[in-house]
Formats: structure tokens, sequence, C-alpha cells
């Protein structure tokens, strides 16, 4: 889909609050509220769009810790590959889980209430999925930058 400068303004103005109305986004971009409403419309149907959802403040809600844990796998085949994907991805401890190049297979962000709850869940968890080699957990000490929100040029 190639989008233009209105588009471009609308996917910003949402990407900063997306519970702008319609009429709000008109305003800022300069255009009558039909034609906003169909670009905004058509931005969703194509998929540009995925999802409106909230941001929590993850400390306000008691959990404290964010862990990076990288992990090798035993083997690469196709179908531990999956096994470890579906195991692991059961649990909403893992916020995201990404395949990787190099010397590990997956990155896991790991959220947790406490390190004694993140020690529960690799003890528990990690350690006992058959299919891990190896994993290394980084506690993040603090998030410098965090965002959401993609440049469009």
């Amino acid at each position: 889909m190639s989008l233009d400068k209105k588009d471009k303004l609308i996917l910003s103005l949402l990407q900063e609050d997306s519970t702008l109305s319609v009429k709000e986004i008109s305003e800022k971009i300069g255009l009558t509220f039909t034609p906003t409403y169909e670009r905004i419309k058509n931005l969703e149907k194509s998929g540009v769009v995925e999802k409106y959802v909230a941001l929590l403040n993850r400390e306000k809600l008691g959990i404290n810790i964010v862990v990076y844990c990288n992990v090798r796998l035993k083997e690469q085949s196709q179908t531990t590959l999956k096994d470890f994907e579906n195991y692991i991805s059961k649990y909403d401890e893992v916020q995201e889980i990404i395949s990787l190049s190099g010397e590990y297979d997956y990155q896991l962000k790991i959220l947790a209430n406490d390190i004694y709850s993140y020690n529960h869940f690799t003890v528990n968890v990690i350690s006992n999925s058959p299919h891990i080699g190896q994993y290394h957990s980084s506690i993040v000490l603090s998030e410098v930058k965090k965002s959401t929100k993609f440049k469009l040029d």
C-alpha cells in the first residue's frame, strides 16, 4: 500500500493517541471529516493499522522485572523450533519471542513481579523445556528509551 503525506500524518497522530476522534484528526491534518474517516478505514482494512491498544504502566501494576533471555536450542530442526515456540508461547510472562540468527536461536522478553518470580519461572518453565540447550538472562536495570512509534517518512 502506498501512503501519502496525509496517511502518514494520520498514522503519526494515531501512534501518539489512538483515542483521537476522526473530527480531531481531520482538524489536525487539514481534511474534512469524511475523507479522513475513509482514510482511517482504508488503513485499518489494508492491515497497516492492526489494532488499537492501551499501553499500561507495568511498574504501577507491580511488574518490576524485565528480562531479556537468550536461548540456544539443543538442535535446530523444524520440529524442535516449532515445539519450542509452541511451548514457550503459552506463558503470559513471555511478552515477546524473537527468532535470531547468530549465537542464540531466540530472544525472549520476560516480565515478572520481582526477582523471585523470575527465578520461579526459570526453574519451572525455562529449565524444564526439553529443547533448551543453554540460556542466558540479562535483567534490565533501566529503560533509557521505550517507544512503540514507527518513524514515517
